[in-house]
């Protein structure tokens, strides 16, 4: 089966659960996509989990896009370069906005543990394309800035994949179903549950904040949440 889940945030124990609750084996594949660090109790751990875990594939996301800059920057130092300046104000503030857990959870690990995080930040895709059923899925974290449908998606930016989320009410692609994080579906009117638009469909259930942390099956569009 294909499982497609975004924006866990940190929450390690909510992950593990909802791996139990679908009942995850090793022929099924799951999707995150992106943002799985900051806000919650265990980024770093939850980084070094599904990094063990091959049919678990991870997509960026903004957080985690600042987090392979902040997380760079912090492994120099830790390694004995001098700090810089700059470096050290914009971890100052991200550790104000969520970064906290991650800063506290990679300073943790040993050295060639942190190397890997930071590999594992640096090789995350920046989408997935899937036909399940005969239908075709986009799989992406928030949606493509300044979209043109004729545009291949291997022509856009990192950037523009990460930080413009999509409109719920726009037809992107008449064959092509996207399905994205980013935005919380309770600021779409999904009520903290998995939202469906005209041409996507919306996975962020608000885990960041406490809310339910979504789950949808591809082959049967069924929906599970912790």
């Amino acid at each position: 089966m294909t499982y497609v889940i975004s924006d866990i945030h940190g929450n390690y124990e909510k992950f593990k659960e909802m791996l139990e609750k679908i009942r995850f084996k090793d022929n099924d594949v799951m999707y995150v996509l992106g943002d799985l660090v900051d806000y919650g109790e265990d980024p770093i751990g939850l980084i070094c989990d599904i990094s063990m875990r091959y049919n678990v594939l991870p997509i960026l996301g903004e957080r985690d896009y600042n987090a392979l800059e902040m997380l760079t920057a912090l492994n120099a130092m830790l390694e004995g370069e001098a700090p810089d300046p700059d470096a050290l104000s914009r971890m100052a503030q991200w550790m104000t906005d969520g970064g906290q857990t991650t800063i506290e959870g990679f300073k943790a690990l040993d050295s060639d543990m942190r190397e890997g995080v930071i590999d594992y930040l640096t090789d995350m895709a920046l989408y997935e394309e899937l036909e399940i059923g005969g239908k075709k899925y986009l799989l992406l974290h928030a949606g493509i800035a300044d979209f043109d449908a004729s545009v291949s998606p291997d022509e856009y930016m990192p950037e523009d994949f990460i930080s413009t989320p999509l409109d719920p009410t726009k037809t992107y692609y008449e064959d092509i179903t996207m399905i994205v994080g980013h935005t919380p579906t309770s600021e779409l009117g999904g009520n903290g549950r998995i939202f469906r638009g005209e041409s996507s469909i919306h996975i962020d259930c608000g885990a960041a904040e406490g809310g339910l942390l979504g789950c949808l099956r591809l082959e049967d569009g069924e929906e599970f949440y912790v």
